[in-house]
């Protein structure tokens, strides 16, 4: 149609040529649209995919609201959110999708996405626990096999959220650390030697602390919120949602049979005793998970605590500077106090001059020519008596130093 209308107004423009710029502008806008994530499954395997948004909702069931908070594009605060199925990980360039067997990470070729990657690839596979330990003694054995027992126990998501939990703790203390290599000597150097160039640097360090501090600040919060609502990371725990989904007993099918009263009863019993059991293994899931937040909650509480340390060191060397300014500015008003004092003392002996110089006959001028002398004595000593005065004032009132 654009083509026939523009025909129409006299200009030719060839059909192929405007299927061929459509057709680009399609693939322009698809690859647009399109991004890169990928999928890192229990066995550490991973999968570079190329989806757009509609594709992952329907990959791991999640609202578009939910997936929003991963877009690069739009400014949103650290967030870790459980739902139904996945758990969405926000923090800073770590933007993650994990289920109960799948993790699905974010533009995993950015410089600061690729060790989280080799991270994930190491440590989510689970370590056999099968040990087979040639000349070793039975207590070393058994305290290995324990171990392995824990981590098998350890959830898949638990693992993967304990790796990008580390990954951005550790990559906002390395920015802090930088920041106190280059903060600590400018700030001593700003001390020794007030001057625009020392106080443009302390300047920029400045905003840096302010912005990494917030950055901080984002993620303990998201931290605290999660360890005061057990609820909240109860929600986290997406293969306990998986168990409790299913509706078969542990035999793997309902027992559909007639029982007597006393076998009533024992079922009663039996479920009572499952019911508390369950609820138990609930609680020390919180428990386990409340203790791995809150491992990586003092580690980022640290990390602000350097930042409020640089930053009352700041504000420290901001005083002594505003104090060494004031001293200045002191001894300026007391020279100029002192220029005033001898401005007003040589006004005096100027005003004695200007008498006596005027041009007007006296009687008294013939023959005492040996007066000119001592007036320039008593007059300097009368200016002199009257400077030292005013000094003497000014000190006694402490308005000058001693």
């Amino acid at each position: 149609m654009l083509a026939l209308e523009m025909a129409r107004d006299g200009l030719l423009v060839p059909v192929e040529s405007t299927q061929t710029s459509a057709q680009s502008s399609a693939a322009k806008k698809k690859t647009a649209a399109l991004r890169s994530w990928i999928s890192l499954d229990q066995d550490g395997e991973g999968t570079v995919l190329d989806l757009d948004k509609y594709a992952i909702i329907r990959r791991v069931q999640i609202h578009a609201r939910d997936l929003r908070l991963l877009d690069p594009l739009l400014s949103y605060p650290s967030t870790i959110l459980g739902r139904e199925k996945v758990i969405v990980l926000n923090l800073e360039h770590i933007k993650a999708i994990i289920t109960a067997d799948e993790v699905l990470l974010r533009d995993p070729f950015d410089d600061n996405v690729l060790p989280i990657v080799e991270e994930l690839q190491r440590r989510l596979p689970l370590v056999s626990a099968n040990f087979q330990g040639q000349g070793e003694d039975e207590e070393t054995s058994g305290v290995q096999k324990d171990v392995e027992t824990d981590e098998l126990k350890f959830p898949f998501e638990f693992r993967a959220l304990e790796v990008a939990l580390e990954g951005i703790c550790s990559f906002l203390d390395a920015r802090t650390r930088e920041l106190e290599t280059d903060a600590y000597p400018a700030l001593d150097e700003l001390t020794s030697k007030i001057s625009s160039r020392n106080l443009d640097r302390v300047r920029k360090l400045k905003s840096a602390m302010t912005r990494l501090t917030n950055r901080v600040q984002k993620v303990r919060d998201e931290l605290e919120q999660l360890l005061d609502d057990d609820d909240d990371m109860a929600d986290l725990y997406l293969s306990r949602k998986l168990v409790g989904t299913s509706p078969l007993s542990d035999s793997g099918a309902p027992n559909w049979s007639l029982a007597s009263p006393t076998i009533t009863i024992g079922s009663r019993v039996s479920k009572t005793s499952r019911a508390s059991a369950a609820t138990t293994s609930e609680e020390n899931d919180v428990e386990e998970l409340e203790m791995l937040l809150e491992a990586y909650f003092m580690q980022i509480e640290s990390t602000l605590n350097k930042l409020t340390t640089l930053r009352e060191y700041i504000d420290d060397t901001e005083d002594y500077i505003n104090i060494q300014l004031d001293n200045h500015r002191n001894q300026l008003i007391q020279l100029e106090l002192f220029l005033s004092s001898g401005t007003v003392c040589l006004s005096v002996y100027s005003l004695v001059a200007a008498i006596f110089g005027m041009n007007i006959p006296y009687t008294w001028k013939e023959g005492h020519g040996y007066v000119f002398k001592w007036v320039i004595i008593v007059t300097g000593v009368v200016c002199a008596s009257l400077f030292l005065f005013i000094i003497s004032y000014a000190r006694h009132k402490g308005l000058v130093g001693s």
